[in-house]
């Protein structure tokens, strides 16, 4: 079973940046494509970003050109890159696995267990 922790997040005033990492452990033998979801207070979980096998990424309009996903597989880890960040980020950050079948699924298989991320202004 793919065991993720993630790590990372702390409180940083408008502008500035934050790495969150992703531990990834348990997936011999399956292929995976991996994303970052957040979820800001009374809000619903949001995927912000995704890599898939080919190291593809995709990014939700709102973090384009500020946030930026990769994974080391030598290390089997996942990292999110967060520049410029905003008020309107603040929320608990996710890691997911999402598993490759030919293509990436849309529900993970597998979540970390949430990194919280404050932007004051």
């Amino acid at each position: 079973q793919v065991q993720l922790t993630d790590s990372g997040g702390d409180s940083v005033q408008t502008g500035g940046s934050l790495r969150l990492s992703c531990g990834v452990s348990g997936y011999i033998g399956r292929r995976f494509c991996m994303a970052w979801f957040r979820q800001a207070p009374g809000k619903e979980r949001e995927e912000v970003a995704r890599i898939d096998i080919s190291d593809k990424t995709t990014y939700a309009a709102s973090v384009q050109g500020r946030f930026t996903i990769s994974r080391a597989n030598a290390d089997n880890a996942l990292y999110l890159q967060m520049n410029d960040l905003k008020p309107e980020d603040t929320a608990v950050y996710y890691c997911a696995a999402l598993e490759y079948l030919g293509y990436c699924t849309r529900t993970p298989d597998a979540w970390g267990q949430g990194t919280k991320v404050t932007v004051s202004s």
